[in-house]
């Protein structure tokens, strides 16, 4: 934020946009308070005056999160309305566009990962946001049509989750460089099944 953007965006805004950042490169314990004001050119009172503790800005980078999923939950339903198949197509290339484009993986998953404790604020948070975006693939599989649901989005969502991991573990030449190819035989397969 050299640039003299960091006037013009809100310190609330500024806190929260560079902790997602770097909560994404560094991970959440890597990460400490004192980075993250100097990184968004404020100071620990402005950012406590915003958020009570680092976990509620750990919750609060999560929520931002899964906003931006919701936003291309959107951009599938307006440029495919009405057909729900190619809204599903859709979702499979966005998954493989971010594991390209990102070999961080999910900040979600990476958060549930690094915040082992069971009674940590924020593993709800994952949990409700998970559970939230598991529905909303499930909703999409029934209605176009796959009639075991839930089983196809659990199956691709494992299978999102596992080419994650085969990037960070092996690189892009590994299993993970046929995600699309196994995700778009995943629902011909399961429509295939619901034909019979």
């Amino acid at each position: 934020m050299e640039d003299g953007t960091a006037e013009r965006i809100r310190p609330r805004d500024r806190i929260l946009e560079t902790a997602r950042d770097m909560f994404h490169k560094h991970g959440i314990k890597g990460v400490g308070v004192d980075a993250i004001t100097e990184a968004a050119g404020t100071n620990k009172m402005t950012l406590y005056r915003h958020f009570e503790s680092k976990d509620d800005l750990v919750i609060e980078c999560l929520r931002a999160t899964a906003c931006s999923a919701n936003a291309m939950w959107q951009k599938f339903e307006a440029e495919h309305p009405g057909d729900k198949l190619a809204q599903l197509h859709a979702w499979v290339r966005m998954a493989a566009d971010c594991l390209m484009m990102d070999g961080r993986g999910c900040d979600m998953a990476n958060a549930a990962i690094e915040l082992s404790e069971t009674d940590h604020p924020a593993r709800r948070v994952i949990k409700e946001l998970k559970q939230a975006q598991r529905d909303r693939l499930v909703g999409l599989c029934r209605d176009a049509g796959i009639g075991q649901a839930e089983l196809l989005a659990d199956t691709l969502s494992l299978l999102l989750e596992g080419a994650r991991v085969s990037l960070q573990s092996v690189g892009a030449e590994g299993p993970s460089a046929q995600f699309v190819r196994m995700a778009e035989g995943l629902i011909t397969s399961f429509r295939g099944a619901a034909a019979r």
